[in-house]
């Protein structure tokens, strides 16, 4: 109805209250979606509002603002629009405004820009908005806090250069500080900014560990609010990927048996940073796989396989439980002791499971070191030929050197199964068939072929009695 270029003028009206409202108008409409958000652009407003920001009131710089980030957060091309209409350095100036509405307005302007991308992120750091906001931090307003955080975590988690920038600002004690503030929205978000950092790079995660975040981000774990505890956990996991040295840490700390209660205590996507975090411990080394088995972390990981129904977290959790059985024999007994590795086989066999899933549930890991046969025995009847070479391989290496394994293998079907795997003459396959039966008298062997028993009825058959 051509009301754009109706209220285009009225943001220049003589009366500020009609100014502030039309402000208004146009962010709402902004906001409602990006081809609004385009109208608003071509109509020329923007630079309009950057004239008219620095010299008007609080009210009428926060409906600026307002319309700023409604046209920045729908698409990077949006967000370069108001780039080069010159707003960032009036954003800039509004985060030294006196009043914390103004500033928290602007921050959160700077924050939907700063998200999309690092060359517009990198545009929010060279207009000087880092070390404001790392003022804006530190104001008593929860509100600002709150968004002059998140616009810290927007900035940071593009690189490790801007995330430096932030660091250098001396940004992660403030952060630090605030874990235990009792405000769950503020929590996120200063969880969430030490994530960002945090992630990139040892040297950046050493300086968020030396904040003395530890165990105090522990307690979020249990908080009552599930992003608390899920941005909590990724703040662990992204500190725990980059060396044993430092997931060593959180394990001293009793990080690992506080990740595992709260994988243990939630549902849903909640679980899957808590999930990653374990596999990458366990990954590091035989030492960390087995603090993780000690803190009971194998009976959680197989719960979250059966309970969760999105294919992605039962893919972190079976690539958990590979990165946990696949260092030393008595790792790979402890995942397969627990009964998991039917229900992998059969993830990794059901066509229905996204090929991430079936990538991770392939066995492998766990298989090339598991020596518990009862574990391996059930899936001699089901797995397809790429794995069973692997399970029949594992029973090659074992049955030679224990007799009672042997008699045991008979008795629970194993070796009558064996006979009945069609494997190719002379491949790896066959060999480890060749194997396992040499273990055993030929007759034995025999009597588990298919068909021997048909031969046998054959021959009483024909068998003349000796009167």
């Amino acid at each position: 109805s051509g009301v754009m270029s109706l209220l285009r003028p009225l943001l220049l009206d003589v009366v500020p209250t009609i100014q502030q409202t039309a402000a208004l108008a146009l962010g709402r409409l902004a906001s409602y979606n990006d081809d609004l958000a385009e109208a608003v652009v071509k109509e020329n407003v923007l630079p309009q509002l950057v004239c008219s920001l620095s010299e008007q009131n609080r009210f009428y710089k926060k409906a600026a603002a307002f319309v700023l980030r409604s046209v920045g957060k729908h698409s990077p091309q949006l967000a370069q629009a108001i780039v080069q209409s010159g707003a960032l350095e009036m954003l800039v100036l509004c985060l030294e405004d006196f009043d914390p509405g103004v500033k928290e307005a602007a921050s959160w302007a700077l924050g939907y820009i700063a998200r999309h991308n690092s060359e517009l992120s990198q545009a929010v750091v060279d207009a000087g908005a880092v070390p404001l906001l790392v003022l804006c931090i530190q104001e008593p307003e929860i509100a600002l806090k709150r968004i002059a955080a998140s616009t810290l975590s927007d900035i940071s988690k593009h690189s490790p250069e801007l995330a430096q920038t932030v660091v250098d600002a001396g940004a992660i004690a403030h952060l630090a500080q605030m874990i235990l503030n009792p405000d769950a929205k503020l929590k996120r978000q200063v969880l969430s900014a030490l994530s960002q950092i945090a992630k990139h790079s040892v040297d950046l995660a050493e300086l968020v560990v030396e904040a003395e975040i530890f165990p105090v981000v522990l307690t979020c774990l249990k908080d009552s609010d599930e992003y608390v505890k899920k941005n909590g956990a990724t703040l662990i996991r992204e500190i725990a990927k980059h060396t044993p040295e430092l997931s060593q840490l959180i394990v001293n700390a009793g990080g690992v048996a506080a990740v595992i209660d709260c994988i243990g205590s939630c549902r849903g996507t909640v679980r899957l940073p808590g999930i990653m975090m374990l596999g990458y411990v366990a990954a590091h080394s035989e030492n960390l796989s087995m603090a993780v088995i000690v803190s009971k972390g194998i009976p959680p990981l197989c719960a979250c396989l059966i309970e969760e129904h999105e294919d992605h977290i039962k893919a972190a959790a079976a690539w958990a439980l590979g990165q946990i059985g696949r260092h030393t024999p008595e790792h790979a007994r402890a995942v397969a002791a627990a009964n998991v590795l039917p229900t992998l086989l059969a993830m990794y066999m059901d066509t229905r499971s996204s090929e991430d899933l079936q990538l991770k549930a392939t066995l492998k890991n766990i298989l090339q070191k598991c020596t518990y046969l009862p574990a391996l025995e059930p899936l001699l009847h089901d797995a397809p030929p790429n794995i069973m070479k692997h399970i029949v391989g594992q029973f090659s290496k074992v049955l030679p050197h224990d007799s009672k394994a042997r008699r045991l293998f008979v008795t629970t079907g194993g070796l009558k199964k064996v006979q009945e795997i069609k494997a190719e003459p002379g491949s790896l396959l066959q060999e480890y068939i060749n194997t396992i039966n040499n273990c055993y008298p030929e007759e034995v062997v025999r009597y588990y072929s298919p068909g021997y028993s048909e031969i046998l009825l054959e021959r009483i058959e024909n068998y003349h009695p000796v009167l």
